[in-house]
């Protein structure tokens, strides 16, 4: 609780100085956010029950040029907190997490990074989340489940780097021309977390860690005349000494295609060789519509299905479907009613019972 009444009196504190400084001209960047879900499972699951979880983030971002040093040059840090129940783990026993900010309690740097712009190409070196630059969907971002953001087959399969746990890394991105963008990244193959690290702060690198190794080549182009798409084709090899499986890899294509100026198709799908894991293939996708409503032209909705399989499992394979209504109510604040019917909650070693879970998400962002 110490830590996140500090979290929340710094968070006033950088909010009240980003307001002071002048819109332009200074060096420095500041952000602060609060996600809130309220999460019940009505039936099914482990049991039914409600419970409450929290992420607070805190940034500061700084610009050489604006600095007076040199050009292209970027330092970005931000620090976290996340707190409440565990949702997934206690009551609705999915694999893939019906909301992607479920974590426990803790307080931790999540990035503390510098980036170095040179024409086409910038590279990035320190702590990075991993899906902030690969594997991510832009018409994804809109809903809760985790599957939607980094795909299960990568979070599950290696030590991805996403949250609540980042890795060291040297990321490397070329925008070859407007349409096709390259990007590579070499992380720590063996980050630890936060038994070995509780606030990761504690790093160490060597030859005899591993790594794991991502590329990811990026298609901005839409089918679609006067609108927005990119198709993306992606995959990692990861090595270890301390594993059994000393070697891994996997492969993964996202798509996002606006159809009209309201209604948006995503799709994405992971997999990976059977030899090495028990959960194998993925698949999911959704529509959102926005601007429908010229009283509310920031809302937005959606609806979306993912389906995870595997080799052994009690419950079969996992599909989990979700509504979500996003309500602008500000510009800094959020409301986020999401339903998900989970069938074969596939997270525990025991048959469970189709879960449906209802929940509210609150954003605060400034």
């Amino acid at each position: 609780m110490k830590h996140l009444v500090l979290l929340i009196a710094l968070c006033m504190i950088f909010v009240v100085k980003a307001e002071a400084q002048p819109e332009s001209g200074s060096p420095f960047t500041w952000g602060a956010s609060y996600t809130g879900d309220a999460v019940a499972n009505l039936s099914g699951g482990i049991k039914t029950g409600a419970t409450y979880m929290g992420l607070a983030y805190l940034s500061m971002g700084f610009d050489t040029q604006k600095a007076g040093w040199w050009r292209g040059g970027e330092l970005y840090v931000k620090g976290g907190n996340s707190h409440g129940g565990q949702a997934s783990t206690y009551l609705i026993g999915d694999f893939q997490r019906a909301s992607n900010i479920e974590a426990g309690n803790h307080t931790f740097l999540y990035e503390l990074w510098y980036r170095q712009q040179l024409g086409r190409v910038s590279f990035t070196i320190g702590l990075q989340d991993l899906n902030v630059d690969y594997a991510n969907s832009r018409n994804g971002a809109l809903f809760n489940n985790s599957y939607f953001g980094i795909h299960s087959v990568c979070s599950e399969n290696v030590p991805a780097p996403v949250y609540p746990f980042t890795a060291l890394a040297v990321n490397l991105h070329w925008q070859i021309s407007d349409a096709w963008h390259w990007r590579t990244a070499i992380f720590d193959g063996c980050p630890g977390g936060f038994d070995q690290s509780p606030y990761n702060v504690k790093w160490s690198l060597s030859r005899n860690q591993g790594y794991l190794a991502f590329a990811e080549v990026d298609w901005m182009k839409s089918f679609v005349k006067g609108l927005n798409g990119s198709y993306k084709l992606g995959g990692y090899y990861y090595h270890s000494p301390f594993n059994d499986v000393a070697h891994n890899y996997g492969f993964y294509f996202i798509a996002d295609q606006d159809v009209t100026r309201q209604l948006s198709l995503f799709t994405q799908i992971g997999f990976s060789p059977k030899q090495y894991n028990n959960h194998f293939f993925c698949v999911g996708g959704g529509v959102t519509l926005q601007n429908f409503s010229s009283k509310r032209p920031d809302d937005t909705m959606g609806l979306a299905a993912n389906h995870a399989c595997f080799r052994h499992n009690p419950c079969g394979h996992e599909t989990a479907i979700e509504a979500i209504y996003h309500f602008q109510m500000t510009k800094e604040i959020s409301l986020s009613p999401d339903l998900q019917y989970i069938i074969h909650p596939a997270g525990t070693d025991r048959y469970l019972n189709n879960a449906l879970v209802a929940m509210l998400r609150i954003g605060v962002e400034f």
